[in-house]
């Protein structure tokens, strides 16, 4: 591994970041009503998976810190959930090609398998994939394939 790199990486990831709220706000915003209220009802604690694990943290500490969203914890958590990954993204990438089919769409895609529909239940910070409608799914793999996307984009733009 290499700083420089890394380092890279995780900038690009957060980039990636921004882009997937771009596209997935814009995706939420035109969602039938009763669809975003399941949602919401699925949702741990009714908060998006960074907030419901900052306020999982916080109440393990005694702490009300993580009630409100948005908030700046929950908000950092966001962009290192695409940051960390990023960072390693950019290292393996390097050594394994493979691992850009797709300008960066299957390492996306693996993403949200991973975090969404995964880890974060398991970690009980998202209700379980069932409880959620189709069309979050669909907005979730969309965005994490922008966001793969992207990242890629910015480290081939980066790269010397």
């Amino acid at each position: 591994m290499t700083t420089t790199t890394t380092a890279r990486g995780a900038a690009a990831g957060a980039v990636g970041v921004l882009a997937m709220d771009v596209v997935t706000w814009l995706m939420y915003r035109r969602e039938d009503p009763a669809d975003l209220a399941r949602e919401q009802r699925a949702r741990a604690f009714g908060q998006d998976t960074a907030h419901a694990l900052v306020r999982r943290v916080a109440e393990a500490v005694g702490s009300d810190a993580g009630a409100e969203q948005p908030n700046g914890a929950g908000i950092a958590v966001h962009y290192a959930l695409g940051m960390g990954p990023g960072a390693v993204y950019a290292e393996q990438r390097q050594k394994h090609p493979w691992l850009r089919a797709g300008r960066g769409a299957l390492y996306g895609s693996g993403l949200f398998v991973v975090n969404d529909e995964i880890a974060a239940p398991l970690l009980g910070i998202a209700g379980p994939p069932g409880a959620y409608p189709w069309q979050a799914h669909v907005r979730g793999l969309v965005g994490h394939v922008v966001l793969g996307m992207v990242t890629e984009a910015t480290l081939n733009a980066i790269e010397e």
